[in-house]
């Protein structure tokens, strides 16, 4: 998986706008011209599963979720993430709080990647299926900012 990069959306589907990984990484699925050496996995709310998968040593992972914080609803955001950007985190097997899950690999003895975060301001993590308007709205820019990620940054 060395010369691999992963794309990972992460968050659940029954809490709105926290779907937003899911989807974007579901459209991206779909599309049959994704650069070589792609993979495309949908991990939901099973980080240790990601935490894992991380161990087979990818050359970069890209991962796509919702991002609480301040901005505009459905505002698309590009992130890239280090090793000293996280601290240690408290790693639940049956959750997925990214930070922790990124910081679990070192401690599972692997090397955690170059990592980018392309994600979206929710409107709302409430329980609910669906995304809202403006998030739905976002996920084709997201789709196409990773798209761009990968060919500009990622695929060469």
């Amino acid at each position: 998986m060395a010369d691999c990069v992963l794309v990972a959306g992460i968050g659940n589907l029954f809490l709105s706008d926290d779907g937003f990984g899911p989807e974007v990484v579901r459209r991206l699925a779909q599309q049959d011209d994704l650069p070589a050496g792609v993979k495309v996995v949908d991990y939901g709310i099973r980080g240790m599963h990601l935490a894992y998968d991380l161990l087979d040593g990818y050359r970069a992972l890209v991962l796509v979720d919702a991002l609480p914080g301040s901005g505009p609803a459905g505002e698309i955001t590009l992130l890239e993430v280090g090793q000293d950007d996280l601290g240690t985190g408290d790693f639940d097997p049956h959750g997925m709080a990214p930070v922790a899950v990124l910081a679990s690999v070192s401690q599972l003895g692997g090397t955690l990647p170059p990592t980018y975060v392309v994600g979206c301001r929710p409107v709302s993590v409430a329980e609910g299926i669906g995304l809202s308007e403006a998030v739905s709205a976002a996920v084709p820019r997201a789709v196409a900012a990773v798209r761009a990620l990968l060919d500009l940054r990622l695929a060469s």
